[in-house]
């Protein structure tokens, strides 16, 4: 899979691959895309943040990638 996902990739994704699922944003099949959920965390509403925050550490584990951002892991925390 690429570092980008065409229209096509991304219907496919289930929505469980997603950082919002019931929005179906910031998808997670792989480690480079958790980096970008990641790199785009600050555009989040706030009040999906502490939602968004929890599933990068998740996909992040799951694919081995250190977060190390403090604001990431401050609304994980919430």
């Amino acid at each position: 899979m690429s570092d980008i996902l065409n229209t096509a990739e991304r219907r496919e994704l289930p929505s469980d691959m997603y950082g919002l699922p019931e929005r179906r944003e910031y998808p997670m099949p792989d480690a480079a895309h958790v980096r970008a959920a990641e790199s785009y965390f600050r555009y989040c509403p706030e009040d999906l943040k502490p939602k968004l925050a929890r599933a990068i550490l998740r996909f992040a584990k799951e694919y081995g990638v250190d977060v190390e951002s403090p604001t990431i892991l401050s609304y994980a925390s919430e």
